[in-house]
């Protein structure tokens, strides 16, 4: 009996975990933002609960290690950037400071880090490179040893006057690195081994253009099919596909709008994400559209318009999908909120749920999948 009650404990005591998984939130600190915030989000109710938060300047974008022990922030500095790693304790929701190094850098916007947990890389927009930072055992990071210079430029000479790298994304199997230059309307890809010094290489035939003025952002990959979609910020459209993932090599196979085809402002497009059952892609604009963009996924990989619904706020940066699939969290910053949307099961359609948190200047999220 006393055993079948402590099993029954643990299981309840995971179930409760498991459907209040950490949402981590980055932020711009240049108002009345501290830094990170961690929440729990309930993914019954959509409700979002404050735990803790980690004083830091400019954590634009986070990345969270495999391990789900170890946070890492781009410190989005204009003159200098910084790469910041913290340790987290999952059993309290607290994160402590590690160490920071330079991004060698400016603008730092992105950071991701492979599978091994040896590499964090980040982008930096204003300087127009990308970077390898070695982690070392303890989590904490040491200097870089790869910098990679990006050049050249595009015909948008507000936005695309010199090189402007603006992600760094492993493919599934992380034997690539792919890099979006918004300045040059190039997509990048490197061969990528943890083992190495100097992990990234490139490969013949690595660099891909995008249609002039398409201001590449960010990337996502299909969980199941051979498929990448580039999500251009300047011209507002998604640009789809076919990866070999023994070359690398890109094949496109379809371009489509983010907005209404009556649409005739600014789309600044942001971020873009597949729910993991890889039926529908999301995708964001800011400039004046402030909307997400809904997409269904046919079974040749190509996209069909669904929906485009308000964010009810303002700059809708970074969005993300609940491990559920339940929910959407989209960040809008100029309006300080985190708006939560229901995703139909079936349609794949977003509804407002009413409920919000509030957050001064969010612009990243990432949910801890327990």
């Amino acid at each position: 009996m006393r055993w079948n009650l402590i099993l029954l404990f643990f299981v309840i005591s995971f179930s409760c975990f498991s459907q209040n998984p950490y949402l981590f939130i980055g932020t711009y600190t240049n108002g009345q933002s501290k830094g990170i915030y961690v929440y729990r989000f309930n993914t019954n109710t959509g409700m979002g609960t404050e735990v803790s938060t980690m004083y830091a300047s400019n954590p634009s974008y986070l990345s969270i290690s495999p391990d789900g022990k170890h946070l890492y922030a781009a410190s989005e500095g204009e003159k200098e950037g910084a790469v910041i790693a913290y340790a987290f304790e999952p059993s309290t929701g607290q994160l402590a400071k590690l160490n920071s190094q330079s991004s060698q850098g400016a603008c730092t916007c992105y950071i991701s880090e492979d599978k091994s947990g040896k590499w964090v890389f980040v982008a930096n927009y204003c300087s127009g490179s990308l970077v390898g930072l070695p982690v070392n055992t303890d989590g904490s990071l040491a200097p870089a040893s790869q910098v990679i210079q990006q050049f050249g430029k595009g015909p948008d000479t507000a936005r695309q006057e010199k090189s402007h790298v603006h992600s760094t994304i492993f493919s599934p199997d992380e034997k690539f690195l792919l890099s979006a230059n918004l300045g040059t309307d190039q997509e990048h890809i490197y061969a990528f081994d943890p083992a190495m010094n100097i992990p990234l290489t490139n490969r013949m035939d690595s660099v891909i253009s995008l249609e002039p003025g398409t201001g590449p952002r960010h990337i996502v990959f299909h969980p199941s099919r051979p498929d990448v979609y580039i999500i251009g910020e300047l011209a507002g459209t998604v640009d789809a596909f076919h990866f070999d993932n023994k070359s690398g090599k890109l094949t496109h196979f379809q371009r489509i709008r983010t907005t209404p085809e009556s649409f005739n402002g600014d789309p600044g497009s942001a971020d873009i994400h597949i729910r993991a059952d890889g039926k529908f892609l999301y995708a964001s604009n800011r400039g004046t559209a402030n909307n997400l963009a809904v997409f269904a996924i046919e079974k040749d990989g190509k996209l069909v318009s669904k929906q485009y619904i308000s964010v009810n706020g303002k700059h809708p940066r970074n969005f993300v999908i609940d491990p559920t699939s339940h929910f959407l969290l989209v960040a809008n910053r100029d309006t300080n909120n985190i708006v939560v949307f229901s995703i139909d099961p079936v349609t794949g359609m977003l509804k407002a749920t009413g409920k919000e948190i509030s957050i001064p200047n969010p612009v990243c999220l990432k949910f801890l999948d327990n």
